[in-house]
């Protein structure tokens, strides 16, 4: 699995949020390429250990050829919406890097991109139900309905109607230029005109966003007090869901301000160490598809 390529987004930026040290505990939710990971070992000294999760099955393939003589890393084939089923002990420290890695954009045969012609597929474990069975099988207004709800798609109703109209569709290409027919010539000056719609089979296939927040709160639940958390979002939904997600953590009282003094006895499960961030100049020059990046931190109290 040499093959295997990731650029990975917010690498040092990311590693120092969590402040790894010589034997703690850590967890990459989403290691992909290794380059989290591989920094973060840096870090530990070869001391320690190293939880990785993948639920792509060519990730943990390479992983496994890229930390063969990594004693220190655990590598553990699965969602980390599922981390709390696989981990016994708390850690120092989770890094979650959402969104899709550049392999699966870039192996045709994945069927992520609308610019390769490919089987329309997209999913990341390569198991379950496909895109192509979604946009083949989905009743139109329930289709209508997902690219507006995931993807913000405001021309999801005549995409749907474009669909449905079409079936039956077998590949990205056929797909997209589907998709492009449906929208309005004007709209199509703004970014390629299935952007949208691809993110939303994205996340249907893969279930991305669904439960985001409850593992969120479930691997926040695995930090030490003083573990930190780096989460690196790629779209408004992401990033909105780890925003409510703080917001939560980091609330303490929530008497009336009428009460003369607090009875609920509530305080701050977490604390915001860092401001959030993006990734610099230099890095979107090198890496335009990091434009969207956005770094966010928690610190367990």
């Amino acid at each position: 699995m040499n093959d295997f390529h990731h650029v990975t987004v917010l690498l040092h930026e990311t590693v120092q949020a969590v402040q790894p040290q010589p034997g703690g505990v850590y967890l990459d939710g989403t290691a992909g390429g290794g380059g989290h990971s591989a920094l973060l070992l840096q870090h530990m000294q070869g001391l320690g250990k190293l939880l990785a999760f993948d639920r792509d099955p060519d990730a943990i393939a390479h992983l496994q050829e890229k930390f063969a003589d990594e004693p220190a890393v655990q590598l553990i084939h699965a969602n980390f919406f599922e981390a709390a089923q696989h981990v016994a002990d708390q850690v120092d420290g989770i890094i979650l890097d959402l969104g899709v890695s550049s392999h699966q954009l870039d192996t045709d045969s994945r069927g992520f991109s609308y610019h390769r012609e490919a089987p329309l597929d997209m999913r990341m474990s390569q198991s379950g139900t496909s895109a192509a069975e979604l946009v083949n099988t989905m009743p139109e207004h329930e289709l209508a309905d997902m690219l507006f709800t995931l993807a913000q798609e405001k021309f999801s109703r005549r995409i749907a109607r474009a669909i449905v109209q079409a079936r039956p569709i077998s590949t990205t290409t056929q797909l997209a230029e589907i998709i492009a027919s449906a929208v309005p010539a004007a709209a199509r000056r703004d970014g390629h005109p299935a952007r949208k719609a691809f993110m939303a089979l994205r996340y249907a296939c893969n279930g991305e966003l669904d439960g985001l927040e409850q593992a969120l709160h479930s691997l926040f639940n695995l930090l030490k007090p003083g573990g930190r958390m780096a989460v690196i979002t790629f779209n408004s939904l992401e990033d909105a869901a780890m925003k409510r997600v703080t917001k939560q953590l980091t609330a303490g009282c929530t008497c009336p301000p009428q009460f003369p003094a607090c009875v609920c006895g509530k305080t701050p499960l977490a604390r915001v160490p860092k401001k959030p961030m993006t990734p610099p100049a230099e890095e979107l020059q090198a890496n335009p598809r990091a434009r969207s990046a956005k770094l966010r931190c928690l610190e367990k109290l």
